[in-house]
């Protein structure tokens, strides 16, 4: 599944996708304010919202455009997005955070990085770290 995101101005979103999350444009079609991105297989779709186009636009679009919603994707390391995050001074929804969620008969453990874009998407950037037994404290 890759998800396709109308986006209020695409130079911001580009700015922050590519330039602190860290995703490359795998291919652009600039005339039309789109733009096809990719971190390690992990793929999204932006797309510059107008209102003359007939774009697939389901409802009003109201800021932040994310409600609702979160992206997970795993990436391979959380820490380099977190410094250009905190150098560009970008607030985290929450703080960076280790959790482990139990399932079936093991936690599954993740470093944990919740951030939202110019436009409020929601992203769970998460750094696989694991399974273990079942904790005798409820899992996060």
């Amino acid at each position: 599944m890759v998800p396709e995101l109308m986006v209020g101005d695409i130079r911001n979103s580009l700015d922050f996708w590519t330039g602190l999350v860290g995703f490359r444009v795998a291919y652009d079609r600039p005339e039309e304010g789109f733009a096809y991105l990719d971190f390690d297989g992990v793929q999204v779709m932006l797309e510059q919202y107008d209102p003359l186009e007939g774009q697939w636009v389901t409802g009003p679009l109201e800021a932040p455009f994310g409600r609702g919603i979160n992206f997970q994707m795993t990436v391979g390391s959380v820490e380099p997005i977190l410094q250009r995050l905190a150098a560009a001074e970008w607030p985290l929804f929450r703080p960076f955070a280790e959790k482990w969620y139990r399932s079936g008969a093991v936690e599954v453990g993740q470093h944990e990085l919740l951030v939202q874009d110019p436009d409020g998407y929601l992203l769970r950037l998460v750094e696989y770290l694991g399974e273990r037994p079942l904790s005798n404290v409820a899992a996060t």
